[in-house]
């Protein structure tokens, strides 16, 4: 984030699989707790098992094929349709913005996991047009596949939500729902960038480690 201001320190907490309604039901906790200084800003690295979730704005076409056993759960950040599942690394982010002064936290976030991609070897990068819009938020590859679907809240002052980074997920059900509520985006995953641009694929712990590490955990 911008500014003179030096960030208060980011704890890192790995949680392992969670499913998703369990952690939405915590993080309503890691907020309360952020908010009335109980617990510093913190960072929450995790997977969950199968699940679509979807905001306010999400349209019931978008998830109309999804497959038996995928559920569909609405979710109270922004952003529309995305996919939860094992093979990819989400990171929840429970930061206090009055502490951290000026800036975009979208934006920091996207350059963040850009830059935790390029410590090992992957170019990716943001989306940007002239006037920017919020389905376009996100990590892609240079040409325009999305690697990194980010949704966030802030309640008060206080983030909540974050990004989810495909490592190696099913990619087959991105097939069945209309992700971010682009027809015509395609998804894709470290492993299949990494084949691509002939490097070698990093183990989810060098993954979490260059997540962590650039956004300051």
């Amino acid at each position: 984030m911008r500014g003179n201001r030096t960030p208060p320190p980011l704890g890192r907490v790995d949680l392992g699989e969670v499913p998703y309604e369990r952690a939405m039901a915590d993080m309503d906790e890691w907020v309360r707790q952020r908010r009335e200084r109980e617990a510093g800003d913190r960072l929450f690295l995790l997977s969950h098992p199968p699940v679509v979730t979807y905001g306010r704005a999400t349209s019931p076409e978008h998830f109309a094929a999804l497959l038996p056993g995928i559920p569909a759960v609405p979710t109270d950040r922004g952003g529309l349709a995305t996919y939860h599942g094992p093979g990819q690394l989400v990171g929840y982010l429970v930061l206090g913005l009055r502490d951290r002064g000026p800036g975009d936290i979208v934006r920091w976030l996207e350059l963040g996991l850009i830059t935790a991609l390029a410590d090992l070897g992957l170019t990716a990068v943001r989306r940007d047009t002239p006037r920017r819009a919020t389905s376009l938020v996100g990590v892609w590859t240079p040409d325009h596949r999305k690697v990194a679907s980010i949704g966030m809240r802030v309640r008060g002052t206080i983030t909540s939500h974050g990004f989810a980074l495909n490592i190696d997920p099913d990619m087959s059900v991105y097939d069945t729902f209309i992700a971010c509520g682009l027809r015509d985006v395609e998804m894709t995953s470290v492993r299949q960038v990494a084949a691509e641009q002939g490097v070698r694929m990093p183990s989810d712990a060098e993954i979490r480690n260059a997540v962590a590490d650039r956004l300051g955990a």
